[in-house]
């Protein structure tokens, strides 16, 4: 008994640092303020950048709206990188015209796929020169941009900015799996991205619909150790803190992003997730990090990277409940601390999660949704169990939806 009571004493500890946390966080999303930015007569030359792995189906729709931004056209590149892609895409891109670099790995990684187009892209147009890059900007092979993202982008890199996180949102809601999705995606901009922000904080990245300074990103990925990384975004976090690099995030600069609408999907993609969370903790515990890296950005990074998914806390405090039902109906004094202290930690966490949540969602369809969320919870839970697949290559979630 004793054993069990220490080992709920620190669960409680974790699950309180832990929700407190979410819990201001979701707050300063709510009701924080964001910096506007003004026009820049000044414009950036920017690479648009988009990774394409076995995409031939909605990659040159990708492609082709990329092309049609509100900024001048001199300014800006659309590449995409090719890997595996049918020689009839690639003549379809090439006839655009948007830029390819055709590239085919034994074991396909993102990060590889990236490092060498910043190395084609900094050689073909003078890096450093007239003509050379001033910022990177990094799609997925889905996404769309508002028209006007790279003028917003463009904005904040002309009041000193060097990394920047677009609001990347949903482009789909049409079914239960997809709303789910999208709604998890709006609370985390509204926790890690709109709430690290309005605290002023560097916001999370995302993976896609982000923008560097060219030089710092073609660097970082020339480092070994995240060319054969499935979780390059972390890698490029742990980076950007060793570095005391703030990230931006700009909420009216959307990218709009495909959400998963199969069980089975699902899965896929959060065992990617969960895996290289898993695998990029462990660095970023390191002495070296630690030493490296500014104090306080640092300990709420690795307090980040410490919260559990949403779906599995759920199902936790689901256990929990159980536990507390058994607890006071044979009176065994299983919990420590007692009953009424684990309810108010549940209390606390439904508060951030309907804080964290969008008004737009509160309807009728995402209550229809919410019906699929035990389905989803036993495919997290297959996801955790799944997770050492993620170290044998990248797991490749497939795009059905392009408009």
């Amino acid at each position: 008994m004793i054993v069990l009571h220490i080992l709920t004493i620190l669960l409680f500890v974790y699950l309180l640092a832990t929700l407190s946390y979410l819990f201001i966080l979701s707050v300063a999303g709510r009701f924080g303020r964001l910096r506007q930015y003004s026009a820049s007569l000044q414009k950036a030359r920017i690479a648009v950048i988009i990774p394409s792995y076995k995409e031939d189906n909605i990659i040159t729709h990708t492609a082709t709206q990329a092309l049609l931004q509100d900024y001048p056209r001199a300014n800006y590149t659309v590449t995409v990188i090719a890997d595996r892609l049918q020689p009839e895409t690639i003549r379809q891109l090439k006839e655009i015209p948007v830029g390819v670099i055709e590239v085919e790995w034994e074991k396909s990684m993102k990060a590889k796929s990236l490092h060498v187009a910043f190395q084609k892209l900094a050689t073909d147009h003078g890096e450093g020169s007239d003509k050379g890059y001033d910022l990177a900007f990094i799609l997925d092979a889905d996404n769309i941009m508002s028209p006007d993202c790279l003028e917003k982008v463009n904005h904040a890199w002309q009041q000193g900015w060097e990394v920047i996180q677009c609001h990347r949102t949903a482009k789909n809601k049409n079914n239960s799996v997809a709303i789910l999705d999208a709604m998890s995606e709006e609370m985390n901009n509204t926790l890690f991205r709109r709430g690290q922000r309005a605290l002023g904080l560097s916001c999370a990245l995302i993976g896609s619909g982000m923008a560097f300074r060219f030089s710092l990103i073609k660097d970082i990925f020339s480092s070994p150790e995240i060319q054969d990384n499935p979780g390059e975004d972390k890698v490029v976090e742990m980076q950007l803190i060793s570095k005391g690099i703030r990230v931006e995030y700009l909420e009216d600069a959307y990218v709009y992003d495909e959400k998963v609408q199969r069980k089975e999907v699902f899965e896929k993609q959060r065992t990617r997730w969960l895996g290289t969370q898993l695998d990029n903790l462990r660095p970023l515990l390191t002495k070296t990090m630690r030493q490296n890296a500014i104090g306080r950005i640092y300990y709420l990074k690795v307090l980040e990277w410490l919260l559990l998914p949403r779906l599995l806390l759920l199902a936790l405090f689901g256990l929990l409940l159980l536990l507390s039902g058994v607890d006071i109906f044979f009176d065994l004094g299983l919990l420590m601390p007692s009953w009424p202290w684990w309810t108010g930690l549940m209390a606390l966490y439904v508060l951030t999660l309907l804080v964290a949540i969008p008004g737009s969602f509160y309807n009728g369809q995402t209550v229809k949704a919410f019906l699929k969320i035990p389905v989803l919870m036993l495919a997290m839970l297959k996801a955790l169990m799944g997770v050492k697949k993620n170290k044998s290559g990248f797991i490749h979630t497939p795009k059905e939806f392009s408009n």
